[in-house]
């Protein structure tokens, strides 16, 4: 029989182009503020008065800082149905120390027939109370892929005000690897279903009585950031057709985007939004050991696509898409880190899924 490993790389293969393999860490090369490799920065970052991280950290980073009470560790782990994966029992048998499941999949509004929509401003703030975030809290995101739907949680906290978050660079494989980072095998402190459970809640008791921009329930106080989210008519008015003032970049393989394959779901039509380009997700991360490309790197495949994410001169913003609103933040982050502010890119939060449904009454390009 193949080994775990084998398993789960034929899943991802199959799920895009991106390949998992292993090797030995090596030295984050970005981060929001410096290189977590030196000595210095981790001093620094262990001071009293640490400057918050809003991109990436490096397992070296979490391990040093992992002890301060600021810092709260969130698995987002989740999968498409071919990695053949259950996040909430890997959660259950192991995980950084410390860390509480956020699940980013149910953790979104119920009422939307697409998968994993945002949720209201309330049902979030709930949810950040029943796994023990304050707005004040340093939050470090992963995912036991490497890199893959943490960049969804990273974007959430980002759209909901929450500027000090950073994504645990090569995620749970990364942790494992640094000599001496301890993993977490007993039974977790705040049970799995905790965040998933505070956001049904919400919607079930609280919803009519909570505006989209309040979370007057709750102790965490979330505010939505409206322009990091992109709904179907705002990228029917801002993204298509000869006058376009953006650029929509879907993280989709390029096959998919090309309209040469199809699509996973049924009723989703094959191709792409017009006028958009296409930067798959895994193109901005290393192929081995799943962190992210350096700046330079992620600015030039950008770039390379039509797309500058850095809004020099007369170009058009650039707004993010997928599949289902999961990798696209993976580009979102990795403009952040290419613009070197942490500044993410707007996200198209229905994406193809959305678009590209029979009867949406959107325009396709493609074959």
């Amino acid at each position: 029989s193949r080994s775990a490993v084998t398993l789960m790389s034929a899943a991802l293969t199959r799920a895009s182009p991106c390949i998992v393999a292993r090797r030995s860490p090596r030295p984050s090369r970005h981060s929001s503020r410096a290189r977590h490799s030196s000595s210095a920065t981790v001093a620094m970052a262990s001071s009293s008065s640490p400057s918050p991280e809003t991109t990436v950290v490096s397992a070296q980073w979490l391990k040093a800082n992992i002890g301060r009470p600021d810092v709260v560790v969130l698995d987002c782990s989740w999968y498409l149905p071919a990695m053949e994966r259950d996040p909430r029992v890997e959660h259950e048998a192991k995980r950084v120390p410390g860390a509480r499941f956020f699940d980013v999949d149910r953790v979104s509004d119920p009422s939307s027939p697409l998968p994993h929509m945002l949720p209201d401003a309330g049902a979030f703030a709930a949810a950040c109370d029943a796994v023990g975030v304050a707005n004040g809290d340093q939050v470090v995101v992963y995912d036991g892929a490497g890199l893959f739907s943490a960049a969804r949680g990273w974007w959430m906290f980002k759209v909901f005000g929450h500027d000090a978050v950073a994504l645990l660079d090569g995620g749970m494989r990364a942790w494992e690897k640094l000599d001496g980072a301890p993993v977490e095998t007993t039974p977790p402190a705040v049970p799995i279903a905790a965040a998933a459970d505070a956001c049904a809640g919400w919607y079930a008791n609280d919803a009519s009585s909570n505006a989209m921009s309040s979370s007057s329930s709750s102790s965490y106080r979330a505010t939505l950031r409206p322009e990091l989210v992109l709904g179907k008519d705002d990228v029917l008015a801002r993204c298509v057709g000869a006058d376009a003032a953006e650029t929509l970049v879907d993280a989709r393989p390029k096959p998919r985007w090309a309209g040469e394959a199809p699509e996973p779901r049924a009723g989703i039509r094959s191709g792409r939004v017009p006028g958009s380009a296409c930067v798959p997700f895994f193109d901005v991360l290393d192929a081995e050991d799943r962190t992210f490309k350096s700046a330079e790197e992620i600015r030039d495949i950008f770039a390379a696509a039509g797309a500058d994410v850095r809004y020099h001169g007369t170009k058009k913003k650039v707004v993010a898409s997928c599949g289902t609103g999961v990798t696209a933040c993976v580009l979102s982050l990795g403009a952040a880190i290419a613009r070197g502010d942490g500044t993410p890119l707007p996200v198209y939060d229905g994406s193809w899924t959305e678009w590209g449904a029979e009867g949406s009454g959107c325009p396709v390009d493609g074959k």
